[in-house]
């Protein structure tokens, strides 16, 4: 149905915001900022986030999408930050290279 939706311009303004430019929850970690991002797949949330610092004047911008989908947007972003700092303990600033 959600193709008919967006083939004929249904739903609501919500359900057609681009990936990646809502933000559910952000969190400060080792001094990086991680992120929460809404990425709907259906009625169902698809894990995603992005992790930003300031390296050099420059900020770095790095996005990450994980296959995990959950149904509530609190599971969403308590699983997004955690993904985040799991990606920021393994790889630190080597995840902008």
């Amino acid at each position: 149905m959600s193709f008919w939706k967006k083939l004929f311009g249904g739903g609501s303004a919500e359900d057609s915001a681009p990936a990646g430019d809502r933000s559910l929850g952000e969190e400060s970690y080792k001094g990086f900022l991680i992120k929460a991002i809404e990425m709907r797949a259906g009625s169902e949330y698809q894990l995603a986030g992005t992790i930003e610092k300031d390296i050099g004047g420059e900020l770095k911008n790095y996005k990450f999408i994980r296959a995990d989908r959950m149904s509530s947007k609190e599971d969403l972003v308590a699983l997004a930050l955690s993904k985040g700092r799991q990606i920021i303990d393994e790889q630190g600033e080597g995840i902008y290279r």
